[in-house]
């Protein structure tokens, strides 16, 4: 897939780059739908809400009962964006689910909440989140370049975390631009279950938090932790261990 801007600013018609970018599809029934279920979406108030709770199911690739969508939902590739059952999506939320050639590029499970103003954004990239997974506000969850992001069941993520797979350029060339030399694959992000985030978490790619594993509010995780552990800092280092 193009780079964005070269993709929005490139040959060919304004509708054909809205339909590559934006929709995911050339079809026009996909393109009619989509534009349908956008006018719904900035609609306020509990008729918006019941109607995009009618309609916006079947934007999706898969969509399980009972989801709710609030106002001022951005949406982009939507055909490649899975939802469980019973899936809340706040006020503000992006779901960017733009990949080359992958179908399933965000996965969430049962019972997953998105608080208002969560991104969720791909670009060649893939996000899964496991069943009963809460995200707070304003907290942002990225995959790039084939740098998977993994959530386990049963996490909580506080506001305002920053969670991101392939999030570093290659930068040992000085002839060229730092943007021309590409990303560096760092294998991604995992979150085991039961995982909690406090506020402010940040957590570069390569990490994976073992299962029942904490960290604490404003920490900078760059290196794997082990299972039950709480970690804090700057960068994070694990200060005890739970249950003992």
């Amino acid at each position: 897939m193009k780079k964005t801007h070269a993709a929005v600013t490139g040959r060919g018609s304004t509708l054909r780059k809205y339909q590559e970018v934006v929709v995911g599809s050339r079809s026009w029934p996909d393109l009619l739908y989509f534009e349908w279920c956008m006018l719904l979406s900035v609609l306020p108030g509990a008729l918006g809400m019941a109607l995009r709770r009618i309609f916006w199911p079947r934007l999706f690739g898969s969509c399980g009962r009972g989801c709710m969508f609030g106002a001022g939902i951005v949406v982009r590739h939507p055909g490649r964006i899975r939802l469980g059952r019973n899936v809340v999506v706040s006020e503000g939320c992006v779901l960017d689910g733009r990949h080359t050639d992958c179908e399933d590029v965000i996965l969430l499970g049962d019972n997953v909440i998105l608080s208002n103003n969560v991104m969720l954004s791909c670009k060649n990239g893939t996000i899964r989140i496991g069943d009963n997974v809460g995200l707070n506000a304003q907290t942002i969850v990225q995959s790039t370049s084939d740098c998977p992001v993994e959530i386990g069941s049963d996490c909580v993520i506080g506001q305002r975390c920053f969670i991101i797979g392939g999030g570093n350029y290659h930068t040992g060339r000085i002839d060229i631009p730092i943007r021309e030399q590409g990303i560096r694959p760092d294998g991604g992000v995992r979150l085991e279950e039961d995982v909690w985030l406090g506020g402010n978490v940040t957590v570069l790619g390569g990490v994976t938090m073992g299962r029942s594993s904490i960290a604490a509010a404003g920490s900078v995780l760059t290196r794997p932790v082990d299972p039950l552990t709480v970690s804090m800092g700057v960068p994070a280092r694990v200060i005890k261990r739970r249950g003992q």
